[in-house]
């Protein structure tokens, strides 16, 4: 059997332990070897034997490291990064994957230099709602699709305890934390747009970072919205798609986060699974009779990320997310700030 990869995480919070650790731990190819932990000992207590650095300089120091996940505050991303690949490390970068264009061709142009695999953990991609949304479409069964809405809202008023993530700077604020989610989704479903145009502001009290925006992607004869918002208490459908025979609802419902952050492990026989209340809604015509139905969610399984990325690292097969995919992410948040700063709409480079 070949060697198991070791892999260390930068950090271990809410990202370390519940959307890294327990794939790490239950994927038979991958060994939670190292964490890097500045002053607590957190992992160690979970793990005996696992090797606790204080520095990020020690930890890449260490040869036995085959694999880095940089799951750190969004501005260390493309510096951490950028260490780890010249370390000679395989790398995971969170979402946002950097906060500019210019850092991502630089990390993709290192990679593939060192000849090292360099992927984003665009987790909601395998999301049991994205899941069952990316299969309607493919299905035809919508039509040509005309108009998509895609919402990612939260109530929370309150400043969050994190400093990192309300002081203003490059990578930081809800585009890049959860826009960077859902303009991932927008273009796998339909590709990149013509043109940008963006609204961005602050609403919560005290905010000094954006925390609401509305996106508009232009296609031909598509339009597309990305919406998302601090202060929402209820929530609209998280997908809305119109075609040319029908339309198709759906709620942000995944389980996954909740059940890891309770402490459940990915390897359940109901894992990614969505209670029926949570159902899609489609209403459209099939061979000329109207049909309005519940259609049943796709399991969500982020597990499919580590089982592509070890066949990345074993095999040369792609990464589970590509780096110019990453990066397309990157420019429409870079078009969208644009845009919001001009107050126009923004034409994407390769339409032009």
């Amino acid at each position: 059997m070949q060697n198991k990869i070791k892999t260390a995480l930068l950090s271990y919070g809410m990202s370390g332990w519940v959307f890294h650790e327990p794939f790490i731990s239950i994927h038979p190819g991958f060994e939670f070897y190292a964490v890097l932990e500045r002053t607590k000992n957190l992992a160690a207590a979970k793990h005996p034997g696992i090797l606790t650095y204080r520095s990020l300089e020690e930890l890449l120091g260490e040869g036995e490291i085959d694999l880095v996940i940089v799951n750190t505050p969004n501005s260390t991303h493309f510096d951490f990064a950028r260490k780890a690949l010249e370390a000679g490390k395989h790398v995971v970068v969170e979402k946002p994957f950097t906060a500019s264009v210019l850092q991502a061709d630089e990390l993709i142009q290192l990679a593939e230099k060192k000849g090292k695999v360099l992927t984003v953990f665009q987790n909601r991609r395998w999301d049991s709602d994205f899941k069952t949304v990316s299969n309607m479409v493919q299905t035809g069964l919508l039509g040509k699709i005309v108009e998509a809405e895609i919402h990612y809202d939260r109530y929370n008023p309150m400043l969050s305890a994190k400093v990192h993530k309300e002081t203003p700077g490059a990578g930081i604020g809800t585009i890049y934390d959860l826009g960077s989610h859902i303009i991932d989704q927008a273009l796998q479903l339909f590709g990149m747009p013509q043109a940008v145009f963006a609204d961005l502001e602050m609403l919560r009290p005290g905010s000094q970072i954006d925390d609401y925006f509305e996106i508009l992607l232009y296609y031909p004869s598509l339009r597309v919205r990305l919406r998302s918002s601090y202060l929402v208490r209820e929530p609209l459908p998280a997908y809305v798609l119109h075609g040319t025979k029908g339309s198709f609802l759906k709620q942000r419902s995944d389980t996954q986060e909740l059940r890891l952050q309770a402490h459940e492990t990915p390897d359940a026989p109901d894992w990614g699974r969505e209670a029926e209340p949570a159902d899609g809604l489609l209403h459209t015509e099939v061979d000329g009779a109207v049909v309005k139905e519940h259609v049943t969610t796709e399991p969500g399984n982020y597990l499919a990320f580590y089982n592509s990325l070890h066949k990345a690292i074993t095999e040369g097969a792609p990464a589970p997310v590509l780096t110019t995919e990453a990066r397309n992410v990157i420019s429409i948040i870079e078009l969208a700030l644009e845009s919001n700063r001009q107050r126009k709409v923004i034409q994407v480079e390769s339409s032009k």
